[in-house]
């Protein structure tokens, strides 16, 4: 096994960790495929896409499972989702004309 990379499956990081510390790290960052079973074939990069997450400090916080990890700063870092949505004043301007 190799080091975990962008292009690594959910299902590849959840067989390296049988004791439940990759399900346990996908919970802490409120993704649900260790409970659902979506999407177990998507690579790790495109999974923190899809929920929202950056993907660089995902694939680090995975990795730092490996050295007993990760660390608060690393799950912080790899569960903020910041708003990608204009603020309501904004659109307001925009459609108020």
């Amino acid at each position: 096994m190799g080091e975990i990379r962008g292009s690594t499956s959910i299902i590849e990081i959840l067989k390296r960790y049988p004791n439940g510390e990759a399900a346990a790290l996908m919970a802490r960052l409120a993704w649900a495929c260790a409970h659902c079973s979506g999407a177990l074939d998507e690579p790790l990069s495109l999974a923190a896409k899809r929920h929202g997450n950056p993907a660089g400090a995902v694939v680090a916080a995975f990795r730092a499972l490996a050295n007993g990890g990760p660390s608060e700063a690393q799950i912080d870092a790899a569960s903020d989702k910041p708003d990608r949505r204009p603020p309501a004043d904004a659109l307001w301007r925009r459609y108020a004309r």
